[in-house]
């Protein structure tokens, strides 16, 4: 193997692949789903300081187009500009499943789902975007919509803890409505998987659910999809702020354990106020 090839990073292991031009590209792009395919309404962003690093963490909504995600993007940008250094962790499968779709998100700024990406994220002095509930969270049944779902996962709180950011929480209202998720069949195909039937990409999905949306009506599978143009709400919160920070904090598990049930009380605190803010003013 020669050197270069040594050298040579993993697929999104890199923070040299963030293209500001070809997010400003985009730009256009996204205002016109913005302001007429989803029609947003949003609030909150005074929360986000002009300068500074923080951890944005979501709630993934609307399967895998997220398009929550993408508009919460499109307003990062108009706000702060595209050279405003900000990452998103992304599940490694991604590129996997499709290397030229993971190299466009690469430009956009996606990096692996990795403490390591994220510290060196933040060294370089910017702000990272991460959604802990990953598939469990996006393909939630429709009668959870309005439902937090971190699945457990608290890597994202030592996170903030060994780098002593604040954690700024993004949610969101109406993207779940953009394809309705029946259930999830997950427990049936992995036991089809322990009889034999491989898994596609060799890749364990952790959910199997079955869905109504575009373009295929009804849908079996974490399958990509087409958003209906459904109206988005979304809202930045104030940040949450931890009494202890740093490495001794970090590995003190009871205390990621109150920190994990702050963020996600506060959160979905967030979400209820919103749900009755959009049922009463629209």
């Amino acid at each position: 193997m020669s050197n270069q090839e040594k050298q040579t990073p993993q697929p999104g292991w890199s923070l040299e692949e963030r293209d500001p031009q070809f997010i400003q590209s985009l730009m256009p792009i996204w205002e016109s789903f913005y302001r007429y395919y989803f029609r947003v309404k949003t609030d909150g962003w005074h929360h986000i300081p002009d300068q500074g690093k923080v951890l944005l963490v979501g709630s993934h909504n609307g399967g895998m187009a997220s398009p929550d995600t993408v508009m919460m993007m499109y307003d990062w940008f108009h706000r702060f500009g595209t050279e405003r250094l900000v990452y998103g962790l992304m599940h490694n499968s991604a590129w996997i499943v499709s290397p030229y779709l993971g190299q466009l998100a690469q430009k956009l700024g996606a990096i692996v789902a990795h403490p390591k990406t994220a510290s060196a994220a933040f060294d370089r002095g910017a702000s990272v975007l991460v959604y802990p509930g990953a598939q469990y969270d996006m393909f939630r049944p429709h009668s959870q919509r309005y439902k937090i779902n971190f699945a457990g996962h608290k890597g994202f709180v030592k996170l903030a803890l060994k780098k002593e950011v604040p954690i700024i929480p993004l949610i969101s209202v109406g993207a779940h409505d953009t394809l309705i998720v029946l259930g999830d069949c997950y427990e049936l195909v992995e036991k089809l998987h322990e009889w034999g039937l491989p898994w596609l990409y060799q890749i364990d999905p952790k959910v199997f659910p079955i869905y109504l949306g575009l373009p295929w009506g009804l849908a079996i599978g974490p399958l990509p999809n087409i958003p209906l143009p459904v109206e988005i709400h979304t809202r930045v919160c104030a940040p949450i702020v931890f009494e202890r920070y740093g490495q001794k904090a970090a590995k003190d598990s009871h205390y990621v354990n109150t920190c994990y049930d702050l963020v996600h009380t506060r959160m979905q605190e967030e979400l209820n106020c919103l749900v009755k803010d959009v049922k009463k003013f629209g």
